[in-house]
């Protein structure tokens, strides 16, 4: 009898030991558990911070400022633009027509009406 009580004394301790090892894994997967959550919710906040710098970086006039200050880009117009065929060749420009003089602007040097003032 004495052997069996010692066998079971042994076994509750045994099964005492293991409860507690248990508890301790718990435990800390608990707290990893824990930590990863702050860890995630931290990230969460960064992320939701860099999206919105990104949306303020990405405006339209930032974006046009940068393409003409470090880019040296420009808007394109008719007197810049090449088009090109599908062969490769350049299609010519087409200039566009001088702008019509302001009135009162005296005509420039050199122009068509020289005529004008002379009497035959």
């Amino acid at each position: 009898m004495t052997r069996l009580n010692l066998l079971l004394l042994i076994a509750v301790i045994g099964s005492a030991l293991y409860m507690v090892h248990l508890k301790y894994t718990a435990r800390n997967i608990y707290t990893e558990m824990h930590r990863q959550e702050l860890e995630a919710r931290r990230l969460d906040l960064e992320s939701d911070r860099l999206e919105v710098e990104k949306r303020a970086q990405a405006t339209p006039l930032r974006v046009e400022k940068l393409a003409r200050e470090q880019l040296k880009m420009r808007t394109a117009t008719p007197a810049i633009t090449v088009y090109v065929r599908a062969d490769g060749s350049v299609i010519p420009a087409i200039e566009p027509p001088p702008p019509p003089p302001k009135p009162g602007a005296k005509p420039a040097a050199g122009a068509a009406s020289g005529s004008a003032g002379r009497r035959p």
